[in-house]
C-alpha cells in the first residue's frame, strides 16, 4: 500500500499522530473561515477521535493559534539550508525559499496574515508581533548579523517593517493577481538586499 493511500486511523507515535492533526487542521483553517471549522471537521479530516485533538492542542481557538503562529514564523531550519555565497546569492535564495513556502500553503498564509473569525484581541496580536519579531531574527541570522550586534534591536525593527511590505506584495500576487511570481522574487530580493548594503549601514552611522 503507497503512503497516500494508507489510511488517517493507522497506528502513529504521538508525536507524528500530534503532526498529523496539526497538518489536518491547517489545511482546514486554509480552506474554510474559523467559525466553519469545527473541532469536529478536524478530527475527521485526521480521522482521529474529537477528544485527541483537546488532549493534544486544547481548545480550537488554541489549535489555531498554534497554526498561525507556524505559518508566520520562519524556522531555524530555512536558515540552515542556504547556500554559502555571496550576500546577493543567500538573499535570491532566502527569498525563493519564502515563496515556495508561500505556495505550498497560500490559503492559510493569507489568512494568518490577517486573520478573521476570532477576533483581534491581545493574544492573536502578541502571536503576530512574536511570529514578526522570529521570523526578522532568521532573516539577520541568514544575512550575517549576529545576536549580540549592538543594532540588532533596531536591525529587526527594520526588517520588521519590511515584513510589512512582504505581506503586501504577497496579496498583490495572490489575491489580486497584479505581480507575477517572479515579479515579486525581484521586488523582494532587491529590496533585502538594498536594506542590509544600505540602510543597515545608515543605521549603524546614526
Amino acid at each position: 500500500m503507497s503512503t497516500e493511500s494508507a489510511p488517517k486511523w493507522r497506528r502513529l507515535e504521538p508525536d507524528a499522530r500530534k503532526e498529523q492533526i496539526f497538518d489536518c487542521a491547517a489545511e482546514l483553517f486554509g480552506q474554510r473561515p474559523y467559525a466553519e471549522v469545527s473541532t469536529s471537521d478536524i478530527a475527521a479530516e485526521a480521522g482521529v477521535a474529537r477528544g485527541l485533538i483537546n488532549h493534544y492542542f486544547g481548545t480550537k481557538r488554541e489549535l489555531y493559534l498554534a497554526v498561525i503562529r507556524r505559518a508566520l514564523t520562519v524556522p531555524h531550519f530555512a536558515v540552515e539550508i542556504l547556500p554559502e555565497g555571496t550576500l546577493e546569492q543567500r538573499v535570491d535564495a532566502a527569498v525563493g525559499w519564502f515563496l515556495d513556502m508561500v505556495s505550498r500553503q497560500e490559503n492559510l498564509w493569507l489568512a494568518a496574515i490577517a486573520p478573521e473569525g476570532i477576533g483581534r484581541d491581545l493574544t492573536v496580536e502578541q502571536i503576530l508581533e512574536e511570529a514578526d519579531r522570529e521570523s526578522a531574527d532568521r532573516v539577520l541570522e541568514a544575512v550575517g548579523i549576529a545576536a549580540d550586534d549592538p543594532c540588532h534591536s533596531e536591525l529587526n525593527a527594520l526588517v520588521r517593517a519590511y515584513g510589512g511590505m512582504v505581506k503586501a506584495a504577497g496579496r498583490e500576487w495572490l489575491v489580486r493577481g497584479a505581480l507575477t511570481r517572479e515579479q515579486v522574487h525581484a521586488l523582494l530580493s532587491k529590496s533585502l538586499l538594498t536594506l542590509v548594503s544600505d540602510v543597515f549601514e545608515e543605521i549603524r552611522k546614526a
